[in-house]
């Protein structure tokens, strides 16, 4: 299974030694897919949404309504996808990006950043999330949510700090707002990094929530249920 990895940022370099930059950490999440990654943020696309199996968008530290041209070009590629019915994950930018492609909206969370380990209530359990489970905890680095789905969604998560922390467009397109490709190391320095940002009280917090177990192999078997049901 081939799958394209849309990469829209990378780790700043002063972190790599920690996990690499984001397509090692993809490969590393998900180390029995053949991953090939293609630099979107850079203005490197695929030749077509048939040129992978399926795709993954990464994080950004964009916001997915800035007016920056590859963010143009790579919602169009979100509609192409759509049209094409191909098999896509988003995760954090990733999941924002398709809201706001395909008829949804994302905006700046009223409550701030979310950082740390979130707890999130499955509200609807489809039928690739095998194992089931009621909630899961994942790594959260975000600033900007989906505050409106676009339609034909079908909500699957949620945590008390993200109203839309899961969600399914028709049965080939999923976002998570979390980050089940970040380590619990990575997250700490970068929220280290950006304290002054976040807030000194919201940055203890999350530092703090890092002794916290993550459900990351359930979510990897979800990812791939969900990409394997499509090809």
């Amino acid at each position: 299974m081939k799958i394209g990895l849309l990469e829209c940022d990378h780790v700043t370099p002063a972190f790599r030694h920690i996990a690499g930059d984001y397509s090692d950490m993809f490969q590393a999440l998900l180390p029995a897919l053949a991953i090939e990654p293609y630099d979107v943020c850079n203005g490197h696309f695929p030749e077509s949404v048939q040129a992978c199996d399926a795709f993954i968008c990464t994080g950004s530290r964009h916001s997915v309504y800035d007016d920056i041209g590859w963010i143009h070009q790579l919602k169009a590629f979100f509609r192409q996808m759509r049209e094409a019915r191909t098999p896509f994950v988003g995760l954090c930018f990733g999941h924002q990006m398709m809201a706001e492609a395909l008829g949804g909206s994302v905006a700046k969370a009223e409550v701030g950043w979310c950082v740390g380990v979130h707890d999130f209530s499955v509200s609807e359990t489809a039928g690739w999330m095998q194992p089931q489970q009621p909630a899961y905890k994942l790594l959260m680095l975000c600033q900007d949510q989906v505050v409106a789905l676009p339609p034909d969604s079908r909500l699957l998560a949620s945590a008390a700090d993200c109203p839309v922390g899961m969600y399914q467009i028709g049965d080939h397109m999923l976002g998570i707002q979390a980050h089940p490709e970040f380590s619990k190391a990575y997250v700490e320095a970068v929220i280290r990094n950006r304290i002054q940002r976040i807030g000194e009280e919201k940055a203890r917090v999350a530092i703090a929530s890092l002794e916290q177990p993550l459900d990351t192999e359930t979510i990897v078997q979800w990812i791939l249920q969900f990409l394997k049901q499509q090809v």
